[in-house]
């Protein structure tokens, strides 16, 4: 096992964790995942508003899109255009996701300063997300993070599918952990544990943190990213809170959902996150109000009104 001395707390030692207790950093994947599976394509400067917005209520962190097979998900072409658009705001993390290479390279060659390298820990949702094998992507996986390491950028590794998948039931911790273990060889910047297919509760949330708590030191190298296929999302969100975990990501207006997986419903939406963790006494320095302006943006130009289950009752 490989530890990080980046941080000096124990996950499941949320008291010590004394400099980020209160502070909760949320990243809104909308511009990516809550994008990627509507049938209506925005066009990349209408992206780039819906980032403004996103940053104007105080988002410090976006993934603003993918490099993907523009011809299998049409809604992530232009990526590029998108990230030269932007303005490029001091305060911002700007993040990109990509499954190969081919991906990376075309991240890295406009100055992506921040890429997110997903493996899943299913293998038929391998086979369908990215046409490999477990094994395979794991083993490009950790290429992809020294190749970008070298190029100055920082990642976030992570495992899609880690806490159940569609086609194949339940995944064990320990698959989940011994992915984990062989991600961080390279020592990215973060581990991401993705509940891609939503089927995540609380109790296996807790159970996998428990497992990974000796590899991940600190709140610090550890974000979740929640579905809400089950209305479980914010309930997931409060267990991996006990144990110490201040990073999540979350969509705006709770869009979302994998294109491969029949059924995945969206993610956790930012604004019922934020009033849940206001209410709760976690600073996340972004206005619910702003972000509720930025879902109406989506309304209009997605031609719908979206009500996530997370958002409709905030206990």
């Amino acid at each position: 096992m490989v530890k990080s001395d980046v941080a000096s707390c124990d996950l499941s030692e949320k008291r010590e964790c004394t400099t980020t207790e209160k502070t909760v950093l949320l990243q809104d994947v909308g511009p990516r995942d809550g994008l990627q599976n509507e049938s209506v394509v925005l066009s990349p400067p209408e992206r780039v508003q819906l980032i403004g917005a996103l940053e104007d209520a105080g988002v410090q962190r976006i993934q603003i899109g993918s490099f993907v097979n523009p011809r299998l998900v049409p809604q992530m072409a232009e990526t590029d255009s998108v990230w030269r658009s932007l303005r490029k705001r001091g305060s911002t993390r700007y993040s990109v996701l990509v499954l190969n290479r081919r991906g990376l390279e075309q991240a890295l060659s406009i100055g992506l300063p921040h890429v997110e390298i997903y493996v899943s820990a299913s293998e038929t949702h391998s086979k369908r997300n990215s046409g490999v094998t477990v094994a395979r992507a794991i083993e490009d996986a950790i290429g992809m993070i020294e190749f970008a390491h070298a190029a100055g950028a920082t990642v976030t590794a992570g495992v899609m599918c880690a806490f159940g998948c569609f086609f194949e039931g339940e995944v064990p911790v320990e698959q989940v952990g011994e992915i984990v273990e062989e991600l961080n060889q390279p020592l990215p910047t973060e581990i991401g544990l993705a509940d891609t297919t939503g089927m995540a509760r609380p109790e296996a949330i807790r159970a996998l943190i428990d497992r990974l708590s000796p590899v991940i030191i600190g709140p610090d190298r550890l974000t979740i990213h929640l579905h809400d296929t089950r209305g479980l999302a914010l309930a997931n969100l409060e267990a991996a809170l006990q144990l110490g975990v201040r990073r999540f990501d979350t969509s705006v207006g709770g869009l979302g959902g994998c294109p491969f997986i029949p059924g995945a419903a969206g993610n956790i939406a930012t604004e019922a996150t934020v009033e849940f963790l206001h209410a709760r006494g976690f600073s996340t320095g972004i206005d619910p109000e702003a972000v509720k302006a930025a879902k109406r943006f989506l309304d209009l130009h997605l031609g719908r009104r979206f009500e996530p289950a997370s958002t409709r009752n905030v206990p």
